[in-house]
């Protein structure tokens, strides 16, 4: 680790932090808020980054073919009349969690299950340049903007790009070096209200190749259902609380081989930046 025990990292002028965890626990919330305080802390999204830099031209040329549909805006489109973008901010992430899509029937806007896995593979190459993107960013904040403190907020998805067991992962070996990871420990009942959350409005997200297969064949064989059956709310739903306990593991693992970990729930009390010091010292060693 870059910060080896409590008073180093008290002691640092430049702190530099990796949140991961799952989705709805704070690590947006925290980077906001360091963001705004006086010290000077850059907020470096990495699913922002992936959703502009690696596949903003992906989420475009979607708007645009939809937009193809429509004669109207195909005669704008086609007399270059009009400009489709998206409008990613680091608070919705809704067009790049809209282009990933959910499988199953199309009459419900679900994706075959071949143009899922091809834009889940997308979104992992994305994915992986945009975490080795850190370094450049946390040089960018100091060189550009003078900001001595850097936190990068990860997406929920991070552990599964990475083998936290692999103490030659290239990714992780690259993050550790050059920031303090840490994992955003979510207890029982922060599980069942992300799913809850996650049931009253689910959304797509990226998921490990292999365990995305075992899921979608586990699901069609217990119902006996086609791809084409298959309602895609349905399918992210019941696998939404298999991911969170896939996930639990391999986040576990990062924290141990790699980083710390702090309690959401000590998150959720976090006020200013002040408090944030103050909850990294104390999940540090004391020497």
């Amino acid at each position: 680790m870059i910060y080896r025990n409590r008073a180093e990292w008290l002691a640092a002028e430049n702190r530099r932090v990796l949140m991961f965890g799952m989705s709805g626990l704070g690590k947006t919330w925290l980077a906001s808020m360091l963001r705004a305080s006086p010290s000077g802390w850059f907020h470096y999204s990495v699913d922002y980054r992936i959703g502009t830099r690696y596949m903003g031209e992906y989420i475009a040329d979607n708007f645009k073919r939809e937009a193809m549909k429509n004669p109207f805006l195909r005669e704008l489109l086609m007399s270059d009349s009009v400009y489709i973008a998206s409008n990613i901010t680091f608070e919705n992430l809704a067009p790049l969690s809209t282009y990933l899509g959910k499988p199953g029937d199309p009459a419900k806007g679900g994706l075959s299950f071949a143009e899922y896995r091809h834009r889940q593979d997308q979104h992992r190459v994305a994915e992986t340049s945009a975490l080795l993107d850190t370094t450049h960013f946390i040089s960018r904040a100091q060189d550009i903007y003078g900001l001595p403190h850097f936190i990068c907020d990860s997406g929920g998805s991070i552990c599964e790009v990475v083998d936290p067991d692999d103490p030659q992962d290239p990714i992780l070996r690259e993050l550790s070096a050059h920031s303090l990871m840490v994992w955003i420990e979510g207890s029982d009942a922060h599980t069942e209200e992300l799913v809850r959350r996650f049931d009253r409005a689910p959304k797509p997200m990226y998921y490990q190749p292999g365990f995305l297969t075992r899921m979608w064949d586990q699901y069609r064989a217990e119902r006996n259902e086609t791809e084409d059956q298959v309602d895609p709310d349905a399918f992210v739903r019941w696998t939404y609380r298999q991911a969170l306990d896939h996930r639990q593991p391999r986040y576990a693992a990062m924290a141990r081989n790699w980083g710390i970990a702090v309690k959401a729930e000590d998150v959720a009390l976090v006020r200013d930046e002040k408090d944030f010091t103050s909850l990294i010292a104390a999940a540090l060693p004391a020497a």
